[in-house]
């Protein structure tokens, strides 16, 4: 159920009018745009509750499609990261300039490849992002620009998602400013195990807390 004092609009970003949806908090203290993982979108029910929590807690939020419709049938173009990685450019570039969300610090929330094109986007727009969180994501997919972020960043993955634990450990290796690997305990790839994906909630809320405000 949608909280009465959140304003949700849908939106249009970029040339290619992508679709997205705006909910804003009363003064909100920063602003969280969504990276979905592939053959997902703005209306992902697992990110849709994670961006419900943070209005809750007073961050706006930017639900967003990164590719059209028939860009999404293409699969070369679902995992093209420095693709995913421009339209969250344009989705920044479309806050820094909307009315009702310029000057807000920005952060990005990552899922599977979308970490990976959060990573890319916030390296590639150093002083521009305040915070990345990654929620079972794919920073490798990064490449080399793993180096090159300077972003406070977060890598949350699920105890039971192995593989995906050693790519986000290898990762975390490589990045070169404030960060934390947080494993959630009891948790697989989709986080769908009972209170797993509020904990992610809870760890990322506390991370945006603390690096969105201050950049605010």
């Amino acid at each position: 159920m949608q909280d009465s004092t959140i304003a949700q609009y849908d939106v249009s970003i970029g040339p290619l009018a992508l679709n997205g949806i705006l909910s804003l908090p009363p003064q909100p203290a920063g602003i969280v745009i969504f990276a979905h993982g592939s053959g997902s979108g703005r209306l992902s029910p697992r990110n849709t509750h994670v961006a419900t929590q943070l209005n809750r807690a007073g961050f706006a939020t930017l639900l967003l499609d990164l590719l059209t419709p028939t860009e999404e049938a293409d699969r070369s173009k679902v995992f093209d990261i420095p693709l995913l990685a421009e339209r969250l450019g344009q989705a920044s570039e479309w806050v820094a300039n909307h009315e009702e969300t310029r000057g807000l610090s920005v952060g990005y929330f990552g899922a599977s490849t979308g970490g990976g094109a959060a990573l890319l986007a916030a390296a590639e727009r150093d002083g521009n992002v305040a915070a990345v969180v990654s929620r079972g994501g794919r920073p490798d997919l990064a490449g080399a620009a793993l180096a090159r972020v300077r972003v406070p960043t977060l890598l949350i993955v699920g105890s039971l998602d192995h593989p995906v634990i050693d790519l986000n450990a290898a990762a975390l290796a490589q990045l070169h400013c404030e960060k934390l690997l947080e494993i959630v305990p009891g948790a697989s790839h989709l986080f769908e195990e009972p209170g797993t994906l509020d904990e992610v909630v809870r760890v990322a809320t506390a991370w945006f807390r603390k690096y969105l405000r201050k950049a605010a």
